[in-house]
């Protein structure tokens, strides 16, 4: 039995259903994540999780504890990291310290052992006395992350922790979590970012429209997209379709396609089969923007289930879906 158990969870606001049956199993000691699209189903099944809104069908269970019927004890046990950065802008790094640790009930003198361990590790020592509305986005999400776990709790969930961070924030948030997990914390991820969940993700569940569309490790999900290299082919919208076909005709490849782009898997000789690509591709006066191989990715897995690339699926889902759940709520 894993950390957290979620079984056949559902959830509906009015007639829109945001979650749809989701089942996970969470060891202790691992980095889960939850990948998809905006509107997918991820931040409602955190919200479920945390017990900050009631089940339609299903439960879910932390360290053996029913979310369901004690919600509080639950929160005790978890910390929670939101993808919006929620500091108090008019106290200092060590005020909003202070206060989260006064929410649990932490004593005075564990407290300023917490604050001070707290803010060695986000770096923010020589700023304790600084008000954080002054503070960077980057010094900003540190904080955040230490005063979730000022409870010292064994699982955290971090909601999206790195969007809109640069790249140089982005890798040490990354190596931040690894730490956390490296100590014995067992982590939720939620991401839209493929690469974040291949580069920390024990384990991940992929969801679509409230459902859980595949799972497994990262190696697993990948030989989902075939066994072989994936060739791919940018060009114009106009010239997709006629390259599918050649592909199909020609070198007898099934090929997945997004708007500008052209995918399928070379099980046998793939550097050779991507020069006659190219040279019949030349041969038919098709232009191409680019064309090349590599190994499966994420993203690939994802064209494979829905047809479409995950930050495809993130624009066009992140307004009217989002929308009915929130004119529901």
């Amino acid at each position: 039995m894993g950390i957290i158990e979620i079984d056949r969870i559902i959830k509906r606001f009015g007639d829109f259903t945001a979650v749809n049956g989701i089942s996970m199993d969470i060891k202790k000691g691992e980095i889960y994540g939850i990948l998809g699209p905006n509107g997918s189903g991820k931040t409602t099944t955190i919200n479920l999780l945390l017990g900050l809104i009631d089940l339609t069908s299903g439960s879910i269970t932390v360290n053996g504890i029913n979310v369901s019927k004690d919600p509080s004890k639950v929160r005790m046990t978890v910390g929670f990291m939101s993808q919006e950065t929620l500091v108090d802008q008019d106290l200092t790094a060590r005020e909003n310290l202070e206060v989260i640790g006064s929410l649990y009930h932490i004593g005075k003198d564990e407290l300023a052992r917490e604050v001070k361990e707290a803010l060695s590790e986000s770096e923010l020592t020589e700023f304790e006395n600084v008000k954080a509305g002054t503070f960077s986005g980057g010094m900003q999400r540190r904080l955040n992350l230490v005063r979730a776990m000022m409870h010292n709790p064994s699982v955290i969930i971090l909601d999206e922790p790195t969007t809109g961070l640069d790249v140089q924030n982005r890798v040490s948030m990354w190596n931040r979590i690894k730490t956390l997990n490296q100590n014995g914390i067992t982590i939720i991820l939620t991401t839209q970012y493929l690469e974040e969940a291949d580069a920390l993700c024990d384990r991940i569940s992929i969801l679509d429209h409230g459902k859980v569309i595949a799972n497994g490790t990262p190696s697993e999900l990948k030989r989902m997209a075939g066994n072989g290299d994936i060739i791919e082919i940018s060009a114009k919208i106009s010239d997709i379709p006629k390259i599918k076909e050649l592909l199909k005709t020609k070198f007898n490849l099934k090929a997945e396609s997004t708007s500008d782009r052209i995918t399928a898997v070379i099980a046998k000789d793939p550097t050779k089969t991507l020069a006659k690509v190219a040279d019949q591709l030349e041969k038919s006066k098709i232009n191409v923007i680019s064309i090349g191989l590599h190994l499966p990715t994420l993203d690939d897995v994802f064209i494979k289930l829905t047809g479409s690339t995950l930050r495809d699926t993130a624009d066009a889902s992140s307004g009217s879906r989002m929308d009915k759940v929130m004119t529901h709520r």
